[in-house]
């Protein structure tokens, strides 16, 4: 039986990860209250800063950074690699865990109470810090995001399934409500930022716009398109609903590679949108048996329902010309 002194049962965590994991829990209780005071508890969304990548760093992006290095000291894990930091930090030398975070995703929505969250990533360590996290990301050992919206949420994958635990707000411990997320096949979502379009390549067009042509287009139904702009989001109604998430690469200066970073983005999720049943690109290739080359290296990402996701990459694999002629017909924007 769970005693109340525990934030999160240890029956389904295993043994080495279960320090790590308890203390995210914690860190990720307090965030929750800090983010539910809003404009009570200070300029939250206040840009402080940029990160390595460029990003605008926001006052709770560092404020949780700060929580959860803190908290994850003695608790097996060696190196701690950040989103807001430019390199992983050792924690404890004797520790033989690597976890890679982003410590505050989607934090530009905090001032307009959108879900945000935090995701994370735990690898066997390595001797040196860079080789923990730069290898294939099939070498994961847990996977997960916490999510705070109307309800605080712990979406974890330890290689065995999906687990989906909710904050309780009275008794404030994490509550097994799900033991086995399987993304459906039947959900007409898509979730992509129509606003690139021009940008994209012909085979993105091509998919959107076989989308859009509802039931007198090839798809032969009807779809909706959803953006949240928060990765922990729209993982999140995937995971719930099905659909399909893209964030390709496309013709921007600084976006030839998409926006998402590997490591301690598109990894943690692949993984976990793997063993709900769903599939994980980069538009063309397989997540999972990718490695990254850098820390903060950014790729294209396509996932959520298999088939959705399948098509994708069916559509890079056309004929230049066949690709051609099918956006030739129609467009996002065609009269």
């Amino acid at each position: 039986m769970t005693r109340k002194t525990e934030i999160i049962s240890p029956d389904r965590v295993p043994a080495p990860l279960y320090p790590a994991i308890a203390a995210m829990c914690r860190v990720a209780r307090d965030l929750s209250r800090t983010i539910a005071m809003g404009p009570l508890a200070g300029a939250l969304g206040a840009s402080v800063g940029s990160n390595l990548g460029g990003d605008t760093q926001k006052a709770l992006d560092v404020e949780a950074d700060d929580a959860f290095a803190a908290a994850l000291e003695r608790t097996g894990i060696r190196w701690y690699a950040s989103e807001e930091q430019d390199d992983p930090v050792e924690i404890d030398a004797d520790g033989t865990l690597a976890l890679a975070i982003d410590p505050l995703d989607g934090s530009s929505n905090i001032d307009v109470n959108v879900s945000i969250g935090t995701i994370f990533s735990v690898f066997e360590t390595k001797p040196d810090a860079e080789a923990s996290f730069l290898r294939p990301a099939s070498e994961q050992i847990a996977a997960g995001y916490f999510i705070f919206g109307p309800q605080t949420a712990l979406i974890v994958t330890f290689g065995s399934g999906v687990l989906h635990y909710v904050l309780d707000p009275v008794e404030q411990i994490y509550t097994l409500v799900n033991d086995h997320f399987s993304i459906s096949s039947q959900a007409s979502e898509f979730a992509i930022n129509a606003s690139n379009y021009r940008h994209w390549s012909k085979p993105i067009r091509a998919y959107i716009d076989d989308c859009l042509a509802g039931v007198e287009g090839p798809r032969d139904k009807n779809f909706n398109m959803r953006w949240v702009a928060s990765l922990v989001a729209e993982t999140h109604r995937i995971l719930n609903r099905g659909g399909i998430f893209l964030y390709p690469g496309d013709g921007r200066p600084g976006y030839e590679h998409g926006r998402l970073r590997m490591v301690y983005e598109c990894a943690p999720i692949a993984f976990l949108v793997e063993q709900a049943g769903g599939h994980a690109t980069t538009g063309t290739e397989r997540i999972l048996d990718q490695s990254a080359r850098s820390l903060h290296v950014r790729i294209p990402f396509v996932f959520g329902s298999a088939d959705k996701v399948d098509r994708v990459v069916a559509y890079h694999d056309l004929p230049d010309e066949e690709v051609s002629a099918r956006f030739g017909s129609r467009g996002l924007f065609s009269s």
